[in-house]
């Protein structure tokens, strides 16, 4: 995974914090999985490989994935995909009985590859096009929804993606400060500060969504931006903590984020620290102290290493058919995304296009997340509201503990 070549955009900032949280979650260690990330066969469900095979002329999904450009790239996650697309080809029958061919777009997140690979889709005639994760969701998602396609995808980082017709967003992750509000209501919280890198992705997002979600729990809110980079953010740190919070989010890159929670640290913090993205990663709890990051509370949209079963039968997919590919980090997007559309569509018989695989997405309820820690999503539009297109309205907390991200467990959008 490259991340980081020069910082070209906010998102960037944004999706390598993602990344850096899930390669945490895994190289933190877990009881269930060895040192490689394979699951112990005890957790693995027992008929999880049934052997079910598709057959017929295949059905061709689009996958775009961000692959080769300057600043990230993530091929890890189209090797996710892949290794899934196989996994349901041999056990799950595939889609409708037929056998899953993926058409693979990399762009390059830069504009010009992201509207070369949306009209890629367009012109092969795919059934539906799955984006692992991109920053430039407003260009892709219009062009391929408007061709009457499928659009769907584990994450998402902008409104064309959250509130188009024909756009499928399994998890709540472009939600979290809201999960983040209802958290901070459950656990009794009067005050919460967020630390936040100074770009108009991260601060704006607090401002607009989180500022809100938390004023309706009835929680004071206050947003402090850090800048990038800042080695010692202490000034900024004790200005926050005067009004004495009760919880506090980090939010930003490693850098920020160490500083924040060393400071935190120094200046005798004990307010409930809350991190939707990199404030776990390892070279953080390293730069911080382990046991200075004890309770911690992440939120992620994937589970990768406990003894759940979907977590288990991440890891096990992963192993048989995509060894080389590490499970740290941001894959376990490729794997969502396209097992994610493979449940959805379950119960889809006869002809295959992009109609009829529309129709069952709406028409699937309660559909399980692939290493979703037992959320479930439906595509009927009123999960969220505002976001017609997301399908999830559940994220999971994992708690820091001796250096590992353990005791993952759901946190709804709302109370």
């Amino acid at each position: 995974m490259k991340l980081f070549r020069g910082i070209t955009s906010p998102w960037v900032i944004a999706i390598a914090a993602s990344a850096a949280v899930m390669t945490a979650a895994t190289a933190c260690g877990s009881d269930s999985s060895d040192s490689a990330g394979t699951a112990t066969s005890a957790a693995v469900p027992s008929d999880a490989f049934p052997g079910k095979a598709a057959s017929g002329a295949p059905v061709r999904i689009g996958l775009i994935n961000n692959e080769g450009g300057q600043a990230i790239s993530q091929p890890e996650n189209r090797e996710a995909a892949e290794a899934t697309a196989k996994y349901a080809n041999e056990n799950l029958g595939g889609i409708a009985g037929r056998p899953i061919e993926l058409v693979v777009c990399k762009e390059q997140e830069d504009p010009v590859s992201a509207r070369n690979c949306a009209n890629q889709m367009v012109e092969q005639k795919v059934a539906a096009v799955v984006v692992t994760s991109t920053g430039l969701g407003n260009i892709i998602a219009p062009i391929v929804t408007s061709a009457g396609i499928p659009y769907a995808t584990a994450l998402a980082g902008s409104q064309a993606e959250t509130s188009s017709d024909n756009a499928y967003v399994w998890t709540a992750g472009s939600s979290t400060s809201q999960v983040m509000a209802n958290y901070a209501k459950k656990e009794g919280m009067k005050s919460v500060v967020a630390y936040s890198i100074d770009s108009p992705a991260a601060t704006g997002s607090l401002q607009m969504i989180g500022a809100p979600a938390f004023k309706a729990a009835g929680i004071d809110f206050k947003v402090i931006p850090i800048p990038f980079g800042s080695p010692d953010a202490t000034p900024q740190v004790s200005s926050g903590l005067d009004a004495n919070p009760d919880g506090v989010i980090v939010y930003g890159e490693s850098t920020v984020c160490t500083s924040v929670m060393k400071s935190l640290a120094t200046l005798g913090s004990t307010a409930t620290i809350m991190t939707p993205q990199a404030c776990a990663a390892q070279d953080v709890v390293q730069g911080v102290g382990a046991g200075k990051l004890e309770g911690l509370k992440v939120f992620s949209n994937a589970d990768t290493t406990s003894d759940d079963p979907e977590s288990a039968l991440f890891r096990a997919v992963m192993q048989k058919y995509a060894p080389n590919t590490s499970t740290v980090g941001y894959a376990v997007t490729g794997y969502q995304g396209v097992l994610g559309l493979v449940r959805a569509t379950n119960g889809l018989t006869g002809e295959v296009n992009p109609t009829s695989v529309g129709d069952a997405i709406k028409q699937a309820q309660s559909v399980v997340l692939p290493a979703g820690d037992g959320i479930t999503f439906t595509c009927d539009g009123n999960q969220v509201p505002g976001m017609k297109s997301v399908c999830g309205n559940e994220l999971i907390v994992l708690t820091m503990k001796d250096g590992k991200l353990t005791e993952p467990s759901t946190v709804p959008l709302s109370a």
